[in-house]
């Protein structure tokens, strides 16, 4: 199995395969949980449980461009040149509404700028985020 850089959809069960590969490769690698919730509070709560943030967020303050310049900065401060993350426990990404609409283009962005060489002094950090449907998941308006 290859793990490509990436935003990528999959089965809930192929994130054992996922994870599998990835401990076979030696890639950190990283699950966020959300009881197949998709709330700004959910979504931040699972970042601050499962990755690595510099500087930490504080619980009280939720707001998205902080997050995302601390989750950069954190992978970053791995030095790994490839960092895996799965959410098994999301809601279909092409449905994507809301505040999971919103974490969704956080996570997008944080892939895509980590993997530019000059924006991360010619060393990106690849990653790949595997985003699993939870089973039975239905969005709820405005969720």
């Amino acid at each position: 199995m290859v793990i490509d850089p990436g935003l990528r959809e999959v089965a809930g069960a192929d994130i054992p395969r996922v994870l599998d590969e990835v401990a076979r490769q030696g890639v950190p690698a990283f699950t966020l949980s959300t009881a197949a919730r998709t709330d700004q509070e959910a979504f931040f709560k699972a970042v601050q449980a499962a990755l690595p943030l510099d500087p930490p967020l504080k619980a009280v303050r939720r707001v998205g461009e902080a997050l995302a310049d601390s989750l950069w900065v954190g992978l970053r401060a791995l030095n790994a040149p490839h960092v895996v993350i799965v959410w098994p426990d999301a809601h279909p990404v092409a449905s994507a509404q809301g505040d999971f609409k919103i974490a969704l283009a956080i996570l997008r962005e944080m892939v895509t700028s980590l993997a530019q060489a000059q924006y991360t002094g010619g060393q990106p950090t690849h990653v790949s985020l595997y985003i699993a449907p939870a089973t039975g998941s239905r969005q709820r308006p405005g969720a």
